[in-house]
């Protein structure tokens, strides 16, 4: 496990290392957007149905994930078709509704792209006990709720 006692710190230092993390974030998914040929918003969706495996996302699911209309989404999804990252699927239960498949090309590309930076995420993690690693995805999840909550709120008010 760790080696290194952790540095104490104060929420507000917790605060700005969060806010570096999150630029560092945006920047490199805008730069990996561009080697791909597509936008943020594209490759955010694109992840979306690559953690969603064989349980295909339907477009509605996307479109809520992602926070966009359902038009929205269909733009998204023509551009990710056009360039060859999904296939759109009739829904076995409901015709009128599409799912959301990634072709096996793309996916390669994905994993080519990204495994070398979830290597060394892997590594960094491997530094945590198991009960830091569950404090972390516990901190990683509620933040997220929060986050999407916030933007929420933040809409309606709008």
């Amino acid at each position: 496990m760790h080696a290194n006692p952790r540095p104490p710190a104060t929420q507000q230092e917790a605060m700005w290392a969060m806010d570096r993390l999150i630029a560092a974030h945006l920047f490199g998914q805008q730069e990996m957007a561009q080697v791909m040929g597509l936008n943020v918003t594209d490759v955010t969706c694109f992840g979306f149905v690559l953690e969603a495996g064989d349980g295909l996302l339907t477009a509605g699911e996307l479109a809520e994930r992602v926070n966009v209309t359902t038009g929205a989404m269909t733009g998204v999804l023509n551009r990710l078709e056009r360039a060859g990252f999904i296939t759109r699927r009739p829904d076995p239960a409901d015709r009128r509704r599409v799912r959301v498949a990634a072709q096996p090309d793309a996916v390669a590309m994905a994993r080519r792209l990204y495994e070398p930076y979830y290597a060394r995420l892997a590594e960094l993690f491997a530094d945590y006990s198991p009960e830091e690693l569950a404090v972390l995805n516990d901190w990683f999840r509620r933040a997220t709720r929060l986050a999407e909550a916030f933007r929420e709120e933040s809409r309606r008010q709008t």
